[in-house]
């Protein structure tokens, strides 16, 4: 049975809470663990919260109070569209979205990569006050070229970034603080 209601359903253990509330007071954070942990699990969940603005009673983090806009990557498009793609939108976004973290009446567009299959490239993401989110979806083997000119409210990175990545991604949070 797929589950279409995973922002619902999901709740923090102790470590990933202590992550999400520290969202509220640092511009930066880092969730270190061993493999199968439930890093990009949280990861999704948060960014998922901020984009559709759908943040459960038990949250203490940051808040988003209108749309927004992400980028999200990891090492390769297949990396990213194993983890990052796959917690956010589901195993088959393109048959059957929303059975990730981002619940499928928050999907408004998706926009496809021209040069790594079945990769989302974009997506339009319906806040609840109605107004749109974004997120586009990297990779850090594209390069430090394909971060840069977005300004943006959060980045995730999946995977620890070589610091050229780490440093483009930073800077275009700078307007925003994220």
């Amino acid at each position: 049975q797929i589950i279409e209601q995973q922002l619902e359903l999901y709740r923090p253990y102790p470590k990933q809470a202590e992550f999400h509330a520290l969202g509220a007071v640092k511009r930066e954070r880092m969730l270190s663990a061993g493999n199968q942990l439930g890093k990009t699990l949280s990861a999704a969940n948060e960014v998922a919260m901020h984009l559709t603005g759908r943040y459960p009673d038990w949250w203490q983090g940051r808040r988003y109070t209108k749309g927004n806009h992400w980028l999200a990557g990891s090492e390769s498009g297949e990396l990213t569209r194993r983890g990052v793609q796959r917690y956010l939108f589901g195993r088959d976004p393109k048959g059957d979205p929303g059975t990730g973290s981002i619940p499928k009446d928050c999907i408004i567009d998706l926009n496809w990569s021209r040069h790594v299959n079945d990769f989302i490239d974009t997506t339009k993401i319906r806040f609840s006050d109605g107004s749109t989110s974004t997120i586009s979806l990297k990779s850090y083997d594209q390069g430090r070229g394909k971060w840069q000119a977005d300004t943006v409210d959060g980045i995730w990175f999946d995977e620890e970034p070589p610091e050229d990545i780490y440093l483009e991604g930073l800077t275009r949070t700078n307007a925003a603080m994220g």
